[in-house]
């Protein structure tokens, strides 16, 4: 894999850090509708929508491809991966692949890994054809869904929704490498707690800048899990409002945004203090889900999971700026271009 430079596996994707054949690409945000079978592609800058894209039924997520020329739509009840072209803004191919939920890739760029959350399964394939190469089912994991890897890429845990589970997987053995169980009480101090569900119901992953903490968003306990890199055990805990869903870090990698989807919140994490140094609000409420950060890390933009629309704020002042309408229920949208020199996939998980 490309190596991690100055101990920072997100150093790559800083402002400016555009690469060259993406320079003259429009600021898009692609809203894929959960309920329906469209991607509604917006403006960064005049907030205007664009173009609606036919995909197919049950549009979960738009992962940008290892190499960063495609968009794929994850068409879940359609069974197929719809390709997009961000340059013409345009859909390109349709590929067929079952219950396709979410989208990663291997940081050698080798492997695309399916995650067939209705199956309990991860479909290892090629990158490019998805051909099935191989598939794992980790023991027990019910509803494998989001995952990040390993700052030396050996090796990448995926999150086990129904089952309250975390997987360790071997990037190029695809063995189980572990299993972590996660406790359904909430223990956590701080946050508003909310309705807690009883059970533990893992979401989105992301790792720490360096590399030795993965951030788990517990949508079942109202928290944020602090899990070893090195060891796979929980090493802490922090209080959340309710339903925490999506991670995703700051341009300058000093921040990390947990949205706090069942509170219409973003907290706002601090990595090197792992404390929540600010909270921010949706006047009026909302449900805040997947997104990301734009190129120049100004805005972030997150899909409004049950308001059909989509919410924009200010990361300077952290306040919402926008309140763009989308049809259905708009899900893993992703923010496009962005910096980095190759995705792992979801809504760009970029290094």
């Amino acid at each position: 894999m490309p190596p991690v430079i100055g101990d920072d596996v997100y150093s790559q994707t800083r402002r400016g850090m555009l690469r060259p054949d993406l320079a003259g690409q429009r600021a898009l945000l692609y809203v894929p509708d959960s309920r329906g079978s469209t991607v509604t592609v917006i403006d960064q800058h005049t907030r205007k929508v664009v173009e609606v894209i036919a995909t197919g039924y049950l549009s979960q997520h738009v992962v940008p491809s290892y190499d960063l020329k495609r968009l794929l739509v994850n068409a879940s009840y359609a069974n197929e991966l719809v390709e997009l072209d961000p340059r013409r803004v345009r859909r390109t191919r349709v590929i067929p692949v079952p219950r396709p939920y979410n989208l990663y890739f291997t940081p050698d760029g080798r492997s695309a890994v399916v995650m067939v959350e209705q199956h309990d399964v991860l479909r290892f394939s090629d990158p490019k054809t998805f051909r099935v190469r191989d598939e794992v089912s980790p023991p027990g994991c019910r509803g494998p869904n989001h995952a990040d890897f390993s700052a030396n890429g050996r090796f990448f845990v995926v999150t086990c929704e129904f089952s309250g589970e975390l997987a360790k997987i071997g990037t190029s053995s695809h063995r189980v490498l572990g299993t972590l169980r996660l406790a359904g009480q909430r223990t956590a101090h701080g946050g508003d707690g909310g309705m807690v569900m009883g059970a533990s119901m893992p979401q989105d992953i992301r790792l720490s800048p360096d590399g030795t903490t993965f951030y788990v968003a517990d949508m079942g306990t109202n928290e944020l899990r602090l899990i070893s890199a090195r060891t796979f055990r929980q090493t802490g805990v922090i209080g959340l409002p309710s339903h925490p869903h999506g991670i995703c870090p700051s341009r300058d990698g000093s921040r990390f945004y947990i949205s706090d989807r069942g509170a219409g919140k973003v907290s706002v994490l601090d990595p090197a203090t792992n404390r929540i140094v600010d909270t921010w609000t949706i006047p009026g409420g909302g449900s805040p889900d997947m997104g990301g950060v734009s190129a120049d890390g100004r805005m972030l933009w997150l899909s409004g999971r049950y308001d059909s629309e989509v919410y924009g704020f200010d990361t300077r002042r952290g306040r919402l700026v926008a309140r763009i309408p989308v049809p259905g229920s708009p899900h893993g949208l992703a923010v496009w271009p962005q910096p980095g020199r190759y995705s792992l996939g979801h809504t760009g998980n970029m290094r």
